[in-house]
C-alpha cells in the first residue's frame, strides 16, 4: 500500500479548444473536472492499476466537497482533514496541438491547528506500514516551510521511504536536508535548486549526484518530451518513448512517479515503467490518469549509462 500526501489539493477543471486567442470568444470543445494535487493525482493512477493507496489531504468548501466526491468515482480510499477555507480550483486550456496554460489558484490558507491536523492524519496513515509514503506538490500559505521534512522524519521513524515531488523554496529545503528516498523534480525544477542550465545528459547526472551528495538515495528527473533520467550513487539510466500528440501534460509527471512506485522491481524496469505511464497520461484529456490498457511498456527504450555529451533539446 502507498500513501500520499497533498497539503495543497485541487478540483482541476479542464478546457479542451482549437487555440487560445486573447480577446476573442472561443468555443470549448469538451471539459472536464478532476480529483487535483500532485499526490492525489498519483493515488488516482496507482488506484486505476488495482493498487491499494491513501490519499491524505486537506478539504474545504463546496469544492472540497467535489474533490471527495470525484475521488469516490474513482474509489481513490481518502484520509481528510477539514479546513475551514474552501478548496482550491485550478484552471487548464488545452489547445488542439498539445500547448497547454494552466491558471493554479494559490489554494486556501491553513491555521496551525489545521497544518497538526494534517501531521496527525499523516502519523495514523503512517501506522499502517506502508511501502512509500509520496509527499507532493505545492505548500498552503500557513505550512511551514520544512513540511516535507517533518513529513519525512516522522516517516522514517518507522522505516517507511518517502518519495517527494514538489518544487521552489519547498524543494529546497527538504533536499537540503536530505533523508528522502526519491527526488522527483523535473529538468526545469532541478536547475532552478541548482542555480545553472543543465542543457546535456551529463549535467543533469552531475547535478542529480549533487543533490544525491546532501543526503538523499535517488533522483528521478523528467524530461518532458524527452524522456526521463533515473539517477543514484553508482548509476544512471536514460528512457524515453515515441513521441505521442499530446492532449494535455498536466499530471503526466504525477503517473510518471506512479508508474515507478506501482511495484517492487530493478531500477531500469521501473525507469521503463514510470516512462510508460506518464507518456500515457499525456495522451489522456486533462488530468486523466492512464489504465492497464493504455499503458505500452514495449515501446519504451531504456539506456544504461546514457552519453553524457547528448543535448537533452535534442533527445
Amino acid at each position: 500500500m502507498i500513501v500520499t500526501i497533498t497539503p495543497n489539493p485541487s478540483v482541476d477543471r479542464t478546457l479542451e479548444i482549437s487555440a487560445l486567442t486573447r480577446g476573442e470568444v472561443l468555443r470549448v470543445l469538451a471539459s472536464h473536472s478532476q480529483a487535483g494535487g500532485k499526490g492525489v493525482n498519483v493515488s488516482r493512477a496507482l488506484r486505476s492499476h488495482g493498487s491499494a493507496t491513501t490519499a491524505v489531504l486537506p478539504t474545504g468548501g463546496a469544492d472540497g466537497d467535489q474533490l471527495l466526491a470525484l475521488l469516490r468515482e474513482h474509489d481513490v480510499n481518502a484520509v481528510t482533514v477539514p479546513v475551514a477555507a474552501t478548496t482550491r480550483s485550478n484552471l487548464t486550456v488545452a489547445e488542439a496541438d498539445g500547448t497547454t496554460t494552466k491558471l493554479n489558484l494559490a489554494g486556501p490558507s491553513l491555521s496551525e491547528a489545521e497544518v497538526d491536523a494534517l501531521l496527525a492524519a499523516t502519523d495514523a496513515a503512517l501506522a499502517c506500514q506502508p511501502s512509500w509514503l509520496v509527499a507532493s506538490g505545492s505548500l498552503p500559505v500557513g505550512a511551514p516551510g520544512d513540511f516535507y521534512v517533518r513529513i519525512a522524519a516522522r516517516a522514517s521513524a518507522l522505516g517507511v521511504p518517502v518519495a517527494l515531488d514538489t518544487s521552489g523554496a519547498p524543494l529546497e529545503v527538504a533536499a537540503l536536508a536530505g533523508s528522502f528516498a526519491l527526488l522527483k523534480p523535473n529538468h526545469e525544477e532541478l536547475a532552478e535548486l541548482l542555480g545553472r542550465e543543465l542543457p546535456t545528459i551529463g549535467d543533469v547526472i552531475g547535478g542529480a549526484r549533487e543533490v544525491l551528495s546532501w543526503g538523499n538515495e535517488t533522483v528521478l528527473v523528467t524530461l518532458g518530451g524527452h524522456g526521463a533520467l533515473l539517477v543514484d550513487r553508482q548509476h544512471s539510466w536514460w528512457a524515453g518513448s515515441p513521441r505521442v500528440t499530446p492532449r494535455s501534460t498536466v499530471g503526466a509527471g504525477d503517473c510518471t512517479l506512479a508508474g515507478y512506485l506501482y511495484a517492487d522491481s530493478e531500477a531500469p524496469e521501473r525507469l521503463r515503467r514510470a516512462v510508460a505511464w506518464g507518456t500515457a497520461a499525456v495522451a489522456l484529456p486533462g488530468t486523466t490518469v492512464p489504465g492497464p490498457d493504455d499503458i505500452d511498456e514495449s515501446a519504451v527504450e531504456v539506456v544504461a549509462e546514457p552519453d553524457p555529451a547528448l543535448v537533452i533539446k535534442e533527445l
